[in-house]
């Protein structure tokens, strides 16, 4: 019985094609590291693919010009037209929509303000609740919050 024959049983009896013995650790890690790149979550960590795609590029807030107010209607079963507004970001130029938050939110908001976005709060930043498409909301116009706006604490600067 020669080395090569007792290699093979020992596969036979583990039943798997990974180094084993003494000297196998170097040949497991390359192993571990070439299959690690068929699990989409470690591609897309490794190769920063969330910051690539996501128009506010990591940042948690951001600031754009209004470019219209749009009216979505709400995913089924509801019934309603949530109010937005199509906004272009200034650090980038890309194009989002934002959900007005509040009752009324929409008069305070003119096309060409400048207004401040900030993420939803959907599952894994994704959309929120009966929104289609929508990942972000108003937090401020013209450098006032929203809230203050609706609830009449301020009043908005004419700029």
């Amino acid at each position: 019985m020669n080395g090569a024959s007792t290699t093979k049983r020992l596969d036979n009896l583990t039943g798997s094609k990974s180094p084993v013995g003494e000297f196998a650790a170097r040949p497991l890690l390359r192993k571990r590291k070439k299959f690690r790149w068929k699990k989409s979550t470690y591609k897309n960590k490794a190769l920063k693919l969330k910051t690539k795609t996501d128009p506010l590029e990591g940042a948690p807030q951001a600031r754009g010009i209004v470019l219209e107010k749009v009216g979505i209607e709400s995913k089924q079963p509801n019934s309603a037209i949530r109010k937005a507004v199509r906004i272009q970001l200034s650090r980038n130029g890309k194009q989002i929509t934002a959900f007005i938050p509040g009752d009324g939110g929409l008069k305070y908001i003119d096309e060409h303000d400048s207004v401040e976005v900030e993420g939803i709060g959907g599952a894994m930043g994704g959309a929120f609740g009966d929104l289609p498409g929508v990942r972000w909301r108003v937090s401020k116009v013209n450098g006032v919050a929203l809230e203050s706006l609706i609830y009449g604490r301020k009043e908005k600067p004419i700029r």
